[in-house]
């Protein structure tokens, strides 16, 4: 007989995470969206509303008359800018969901996405970035952990001055990776650094948001950004709320299978480039696990691929 001892820390538990089918986000939040009134977002969620009654019925076509599980968020941004109060902020954005027809079952504050009840988030992502590599790379350029550049393919060559008897270089368009025919090139910023303080990017940002609805984070196997009932009224500083308050006692699970983002469409070129980071990012093989084998016990087959979960409609002129 052979006796195998292990640390009991080697292999955590992963924890689950309640799921719903459908989490949909009707929009984010920003400061010139507040500044132009509440007219605006009346009118945003006048958009919205119709987009959400498709998604539900949708639903229930999927699953053959099935009660669907579906969820409601949406995100206000305290990362870049602070604004106003949430004693303020979230009684108007909650009185305009209503006037059409919209519950919020959950509100997420984007500097929850960098950090959450003190796990750090956006450098747990960072940590699981694998960028595909180009066709031919030499190393010539800096990795991201150095640089804060991720792209989809190989870049254009530096124009820098060559030194005496070196070849000169001669300028190549980029490359994506994978293209269809022509090459649609991304290179997305992840952070910048400013005396020693690194500030995320919307972007990523937007990524680590996406990977929190679709369940598929985890910090030593445990769960991440747990939502918070909140009941009464809301405080004057925004970190005085928790990162993710459910509001809706009666609401489906925050995460879900697959997730739909009704946004303006100003938010096309930051969640085309969502799609560039995370298309890049190794998710534990035990939480993917975990969600397929959860979908298949429902009769439900889930993509293999994190960025055929996520859905959006573009719309408005805001």
């Amino acid at each position: 007989m052979t006796t195998v001892f292990r640390e009991s820390s080697a292999h955590p538990r992963v924890e689950s995470v309640p799921l719903a089918h459908l989490s949909i986000e009707l929009g984010h939040l920003y400061m010139e969206d507040f500044t132009a009134g509440p007219e605006r977002l009346k009118r945003h969620f006048a958009h919205v509303a119709f987009w959400v009654k498709a998604a539900r019925d949708l639903w229930e076509h999927r699953l053959n008359g099935r009660r669907a599980r579906i969820s409601t968020c949406f995100l206000i941004d305290d990362y870049f800018t602070r604004f106003s109060t949430p004693a303020v902020v979230i009684p108007q954005l909650l009185e305009a969901a209503t006037e059409h027809g919209l519950t919020i079952d959950y509100l997420a504050r984007e500097s929850g996405c960098a950090e959450a009840d003190g796990v750090p988030l956006a450098q747990l992502v960072e940590g699981r970035l694998v960028p595909e590599p180009p066709a031919g790379m030499t190393g010539f350029r800096p990795p991201l952990t150095v640089t804060g550049w991720l792209s989809n393919g190989e870049r254009s060559p530096s124009n820098s001055a060559p030194e005496a008897m070196e070849e000169t270089v001669v300028w190549r368009p980029p490359i994506q990776n994978a293209a269809n025919r022509h090459s649609i090139f991304v290179d997305v910023e992840l952070w910048d650094e400013h005396s020693g303080q690194r500030t995320w990017s919307c972007p990523f940002l937007a990524a680590v948001w996406q990977l929190l609805r679709l369940g598929m984070l985890r910090y030593f196997g445990k769960r991440v950004s747990i939502p918070r009932l909140w009941e009464g009224d809301f405080p004057t500083d925004w970190d005085e709320l928790p990162a993710l308050i459910q509001l809706n006692p009666a609401a489906a699970p925050f995460s879900a299978y697959h997730t739909l983002s009704v946004l303006a469409r100003r938010f096309l070129p930051i969640e085309h480039a969502v799609h560039t980071i995370l298309s890049q990012v190794r998710v534990e093989e035990s939480v993917l696990r975990q969600s397929l084998e959860r979908a298949r016990a429902e009769g439900l087959e889930l993509p293999a691929e994190l960025t055929d979960r996520i859905e959006y409609v573009f719309t408005g002129d805001q």
